[in-house]
């Protein structure tokens, strides 16, 4: 089990701006991740060092959107003006996690540009929705397209920290372990939320230093 991703909602000017702006404050290439056509969603790939990248997602007019978990909580972070939405943790078997918490999984995947899909399982998106402090779990099917890759060059950013307004006791229960149990390069902090929890913020570091968002 290990940190996989971070997905920030797009802002009011939509996916493509969003995208870019947050590329350029970090100093890399923002790829076009394609669609979710089962979430009704689509996304932009920031890739990451250590097989990890920063999805920014964006919700479609489409009937998927409104009935999908994943959709709706995308469009329902927009709604809010935009920002971090959650982290997801990657697991090489998802049948642990589902006995445990008593949930089922569900398919996903994500046509690329080229036409290739990637696919997964996925678990867990309900429980960030109703506490957005927890991430939720996914399984590759076909991990060689990971979206880490999509530059065909090794990243040279890091995620390097991630601000949790909530409970780490919370957290921990979730997951079953410790989150410090997740990486080895990211460090957890967790406040006290004063509204909603969540993802408050995550620290980057790279050539040019070190940047949170």
């Amino acid at each position: 089990m290990r940190v996989d991703h971070v997905s920030y909602a797009a802002e009011q000017d939509g996916l493509r701006a969003t995208a870019d702006r947050l590329a350029e404050k970090l100093g890399v290439r923002a790829v076009n991740g394609g669609v979710h056509p089962s979430f009704g969603t689509r996304n932009i790939i920031l890739p990451m060092a250590h097989e990890r990248y920063v999805e920014v997602v964006e919700v479609l007019d489409h009937p998927a959107s409104d009935k999908a978990p994943f959709g709706q909580a995308v469009r329902a972070a927009s709604a809010r003006g935009g920002g971090w939405m959650g982290w997801v943790l990657r697991v090489e078997d998802l049948e642990p996690v589902s006995q445990r918490l008593g949930r089922e999984p569900v398919p996903g995947y994500r046509r690329f540009p080229d036409g290739r899909e990637l696919r997964w399982r996925q678990l867990g998106v309900n429980g960030l929705i109703n506490d957005p402090q927890l991430p939720f779990f996914v399984c590759f099917e076909n991990p060689e397209l990971h979206p880490s890759g999509a530059i065909g060059e090794v990243p040279r950013v890091n995620i390097s920290g991630l601000t949790i307004a909530g409970d780490p006791d919370r957290v921990c229960e979730w997951l079953g372990l410790s989150p410090n149990q997740t990486s080895t390069v990211i460090d957890f902090t967790f406040i006290a939320p004063h509204g909603t929890a969540g993802l408050l913020s995550v620290t980057f570091d790279g050539p040019d230093g070190r940047i949170t968002i």
